[in-house]
């Protein structure tokens, strides 16, 4: 079998997909697809490709039982331009190659993320990582805007003047805040693209990483559709269950309380209530 050429995922392939506002993700390139993945899967008994349909039920018996491996033989190679504080979240998955500008070699845009007026909210109550649902008042949200495009300005600035007076690159980007654009390519297998998109597409993920992931699910779809297909269905509409929920569940097909008490019963009826908004 040679390269899989997929004439849907051509027609997306090096268009930029904007993100944010000023962001954007673009696939850059791609091997393999549903094809691959069967194919993979079937070497060991020298079978080939089969019908769609028979490949659909094969990759499904593939995620559903964790057989990973063959997930492995597609990747993805993207092109993507984010802010820094979405970066750092973002390269906490370790399980890709990546390349990215450097401001030691390179003088850096003018270029900062500032949230729109919908995404400006307060601190959470009880969570101390996230932000509230419901957005600022409009009038508060413009101050905090303008709060965060004055610093922008002035940050800025203070490297301009840096790399004017002859401060070497390296240290004048010092100054420059995490609202910073910065770009990179990110190359990774379909199975831990699987896994990365399960996290950072979360509703307790932070909001502009989630924006991120939802444009590159949509693209990286377009190059394997059986297999998102499975992904929907196991890993993301999917959800794990402990011993003690699993009782709690048997218990509740009987008609009985599922017997779960505390925060052990607050995390399982969060369970049951996302799998009812998939």
């Amino acid at each position: 079998m040679g390269r899989c050429v997929i004439p849907a995922a051509e027609k997306i392939l090096d268009r930029e997909f904007p993100v944010l506002d000023k962001g954007f993700v673009r696939l850059v390139d791609y091997m393999g697809g549903d094809q691959r993945i069967v194919q993979a899967a079937r070497v060991s008994y020298g079978e080939g490709t089969k019908t769609v349909r028979q490949d659909a039920g094969l990759i499904d018996y593939l995620l559903r039982n964790e057989h990973t491996s063959p997930f492995e033989q597609v990747v993805f190679t993207f092109h993507a331009k984010m802010p820094i504080f979405v970066a750092r979240q973002w390269v906490r998955h370790r399980t890709a190659r990546m390349n990215e500008i450097s401001g030691r070699y390179s003088v850096m845009n003018d270029e900062f993320y500032v949230p729109a007026l919908e995404d400006v909210a307060e601190q959470s109550t009880d969570n101390k990582q996230g932000r509230m649902p419901d957005p600022m008042a409009p009038d508060r949200a413009e101050g905090v805007r303008s709060t965060i495009g004055a610093v922008h300005a002035q940050a800025y600035a203070g490297y301009k003047k840096l790399l004017e007076d002859g401060t070497a690159r390296e240290l004048a980007r010092v100054v420059l805040p995490l609202s910073l654009y910065t770009e990179w390519y990110w190359q990774i297998d379909l199975h831990n693209l699987f896994r990365f998109l399960k996290l950072r597409l979360d509703p307790h993920a932070q909001k502009e990483i989630r924006a991120y992931a939802a444009v590159m699910r949509d693209l990286a779809t377009k190059v394997c559709p059986l297999a998102f297909e499975s992904f929907d269905r196991h890993l993301w509409g999917g959800m794990r269950f402990s011993n003690e929920e699993m009782d709690g569940l048997k218990k509740m097909l009987k008609g009985e309380h599922h017997g779960l008490t505390g925060k052990a019963a607050e995390r399982f009826t969060t369970k049951l209530d996302k799998g009812r908004q998939i």
